[in-house]
């Protein structure tokens, strides 16, 4: 692990050096910055996949692991070009300043997701099913000019649903991905047996 400091002051709006950011009701969505966001953004995740479990013995060593992993996969992403993606954004959501009162990274952050920028590979119609095109079919198109936003991990601090955090990250996503170019298709994956997130979705 890099060394990281818990107790570090989350970042003001002056000390913010992102070009993306969403401001709504007590919140702010915006791009990751610090370390310590990100490995709050990978402890949310991590919460967020042993939820249903929390009862399981040992269950906090699982998430601390799994946190570790997450954190080291999205630096990854978001530092380097990963398979077919061309530009991979964390984004979070984080408290609002409020006079006189300083939050650390940990405290601040309250919802986390991924934004890819990706490019269709030959073949590839709709993210994951490729089909075989005929040589004389083959596109000659730029290489950016077939490019999807492919959104994941969207996940939010229990403590702070329900109150439109997902649904502005969302936006920002989406603001961002048009801004990319990648204007004709936005796609993400739910799982089919989390029916609250299908809900989610169904309704944005």
């Amino acid at each position: 692990m890099p060394e990281l400091s818990f107790n570090r002051l989350q970042l003001t709006d002056e000390e913010y050096c992102g070009s993306h950011i969403r401001k709504f009701g007590r919140f702010i969505a915006r791009e990751t910055i610090l370390d310590e966001e990100y490995w709050t953004a990978a402890w949310l995740r991590a919460e967020a996949h042993w939820e249903s479990v929390s009862y399981m013995r040992h269950v906090d060593t699982y998430k601390r692991k799994y946190a570790e992993q997450e954190f080291y996969a999205l630096k990854r992403r978001c530092f380097g070009q990963e398979g077919n993606s061309l530009k991979c954004t964390c984004f979070v959501a984080v408290k609002k300043e409020e006079k006189n009162v300083r939050r650390t990274v940990l405290n601040s952050v309250v919802g986390t997701l991924d934004l890819s920028i990706r490019q269709f590979v030959q073949g590839e119609a709709y993210p994951g099913e490729v089909k075989r095109v005929s040589p004389v079919l083959v596109s000659h198109d730029p290489f950016d000019a077939h490019k999807y936003a492919y959104i994941a991990n969207v996940c939010v601090a229990k403590f702070a649903r329900r109150q439109g955090i997902a649904t502005n990250m969302l936006h920002l996503a989406t603001e961002v991905a048009t801004l990319a170019g990648a204007t004709s298709q936005q796609a993400t994956y739910i799982c089919a047996c989390n029916y609250h997130s299908s809900l989610f979705f169904v309704c944005l």
